[in-house]
């Protein structure tokens, strides 16, 4: 009995021991594990950062990579053999209207090479050729809401058309024209800002003309309060220009510094500068407006191949005569730009000539607003052969007028005003 007594406390007290142990071993692992999971939540947490930093890549990514998915898209979807980025640009121009504004956030011209004949038709009927990928945003910051026809016609110098957004060959939800369009009468609530895409495609010829040319200009229309009724826009529509080459954007750069008459907008060659001057202030009444001559510039003008039959009458060369008015318009009407006309008269008088409208960079019908002021560029071309041996060195005078409304009604009774330039 002893003995089964002795056996069966040492089997009591072998629990007791290994159950402490246990017990201990238990306690250990739970005093270490704050450590670990402190180690482990450092982990977790430069995981956390790597991934956040890795996302915030992602979407830096996606910001500036926009156009690549729009020219994969383009690849896949017209089955093209390949795609190149000819040029690109990122700095936005913008045009304010009222309290609408239109940016040009970026744009790609990516050319398209032997894609499948179901989209040949946009790109006259080519299998080959580009598209210029633009970003727009229209923001109105007016406390109205308003309708913006997205109407971004695209032209260059030699294009034999206007360009316009060709919906089959981008994603048509995020297109601009599909944001503003017929069924929600283009309505741009006030406080909107809205986003949208633009394609615009040419054909292998037409590509290589326009990129011959250096540039394009895009028209940006105005926003009206009824978009039936385009006597309600606000504003004045606006340009924006598009480099198509390096060289175009030289081309544009070195266009800024003179006054943006047509050949300035339209890039029809190079000026190189001979006399300005600014600040002359000299004002004279017509009408019901103030017209003050702000300054003027004479520079040589070489045309550039498309334009160069339009000056083939001057054989010794070409001087551009840009003069720059302000026009305070005080009166009741809106006074029309594309159709006021004036005299340059030269040798003392003696000559004289027109100035030549089809030079000014003034749309159908762009006017300065009653009760507003705004600029008015006159052009003349001269001969340069007359000009630097005979006129440069004698008097030049401008008779401005009569002043038309936007509809070209007479708003003077016929005077006009005399300006000396030198």
């Amino acid at each position: 009995m002893n003995k089964k007594l002795m056996l069966l406390f040492g089997a009591i007290l072998s629990v007791i021991i290994i159950s402490g142990c246990g017990s201990d071993s238990k306690k250990a692992s739970t005093e270490e594990k704050p450590a670990a999971s402190e180690a482990a939540s450092q982990e977790d947490e430069v995981k956390a950062e790597d991934t956040a930093a890795a996302a915030d890549k992602g979407e830096a990514d996606s910001g500036s990579a926009d156009f690549a998915e729009l020219i994969d898209y383009m690849k896949t979807t017209t089955d093209a053999e390949e795609t190149t980025v000819f040029f690109e640009a990122t700095e936005p121009q913008t045009h304010e209207m009222e309290g609408v504004t239109v940016s040009l956030d970026s744009y790609s011209l990516v050319g398209l090479k032997d894609f499948h004949t179901d989209y040949s038709i946009p790109f006259n009927d080519e299998t080959n050729g580009g598209v210029i990928l633009a970003q727009y945003t229209v923001k109105n910051d007016t406390d109205k809401d308003l309708h913006y026809t997205p109407f971004m016609y695209m032209s260059f110098t030699g294009a034999v058309k206007d360009y316009n957004n060709y919906k089959d060959i981008i994603p048509e939800e995020g297109q601009l024209a599909t944001k503003l369009n017929p069924d929600n009468k283009y309505e741009i609530k006030a406080g909107e800002t809205i986003t949208g895409t633009y394609a615009y495609p040419m054909g292998e010829t037409e590509l290589k003309a326009a990129m011959e040319s250096g540039s394009a200009t895009i028209e940006v229309p105005a926003p009206t309060t009824d978009p039936d009724d385009l006597s309600t826009t606000l504003g004045t529509k606006g340009q924006f220009t598009v480099n198509l080459s390096e060289e175009g954007a030289k081309q544009t750069e070195a266009n800024a510094a003179f006054y943006q008459d047509g050949i300035s907008v339209d890039n029809m060659g190079e000026k190189t500068m001979i006399e300005e001057k600014e600040g002359i202030g000299q004002s004279q009444e017509l009408g019901d407006s103030t017209i003050t001559l702000d300054g003027y510039q004479f520079t040589d003008f070489t045309p550039n191949e498309y334009e160069a039959p339009r000056f083939e009458n001057f054989q010794n060369g070409v001087v551009l005569l840009t003069v720059k008015f302000n026009v305070d318009n005080k009166g009741s009407d809106n006074i029309g730009l594309d159709n006021i006309a004036s005299n340059l008269y030269v040798n003392d008088g003696s000559q004289y000539q027109m100035s030549e409208r089809m030079l000014s960079p003034y749309e159908y019908q762009q006017s300065i607003a009653a009760g507003e002021s705004g600029e008015l560029l006159q052009v003349y071309v001269l001969d340069k052969e007359q000009y630097d041996k005979i006129w440069k060195d004698k008097a030049f005078d401008i008779e401005l007028g009569p002043l038309y409304d936007e509809n070209s009604e007479d708003i003077s009774k016929g005077k006009k005003a005399e300006f000396k330039l030198k």
